[in-house]
């Protein structure tokens, strides 16, 4: 997908402030921190055509506004994900700038998860 220019400059200066991780290192720290929740960032639609099996629905659309009853404690290990990894590094420097001291963005995103061999539902 060729992206604005706009949202591509957003997505950049995010991805500054905020930490990523690759699928593998994802899964190691789900594996080793049971605690840690996988949250699928995307639009309804995206979700219902598949999403991890692990993964909680919490749309970009009412993160904000629904994250603090979802995750009430700011320590929650959050690793955020969306289609390629642009859209959760936004949801990740919002909730970063909300509190939320424990945030990931997984680098590439469903597709990259995907590629990769994660279990989907």
């Amino acid at each position: 997908m060729k992206h604005a220019t706009g949202f591509l400059k957003l997505v950049e200066a995010a991805k500054a402030q905020v930490r990523e991780v690759s699928v593998a290192e994802a899964r190691e720290r789900l594996a080793a921190r049971p605690q840690a929740v996988l949250v699928d960032v995307r639009e309804e639609g995206e979700w219902a055509a598949g999403h991890a099996r692990e993964a909680v629905t919490l749309g970009r659309g009412v993160l904000e506004r629904d994250v603090e009853s979802r995750f009430p404690d700011p320590a929650t290990e959050l690793i955020l994900y969306c289609g390629g990894g642009f859209r959760s590094a936004l949801a990740a420097e919002s909730l970063q700038k909300m509190g939320y001291t424990n945030v990931w963005s997984l680098a590439g995103g469903f597709r990259a998860m995907s590629e990769a061999g994660w279990p989907m539902a």
